[in-house]
């Protein structure tokens, strides 16, 4: 996986970890993929990279 300058310690990604899985609740089973592609793409906007998030979800979808 490519490094960045800035990664999060452990416990912030347990906290982002369940942020996430509250909105999924949130949101519904029928709007559930909407949502996560909609947060991917806002993520990729600020990330600036698409060769990293290429990579990302190449790994993510590793192991389903």
């Amino acid at each position: 996986m490519s490094e960045s300058n800035h990664t999060l310690p452990i416990d912030d990604l347990e906290t982002v970890y369940d942020i996430l899985a509250s909105a999924i609740d949130e949101v519904g089973e029928g709007k559930t993929e909407l949502f996560l592609v909609k947060l991917v793409l806002l993520n990729a906007k600020v990330l600036g990279n698409a060769d990293i998030l290429r990579e990302h979800i190449e790994i993510a979808r590793q192991d389903i």
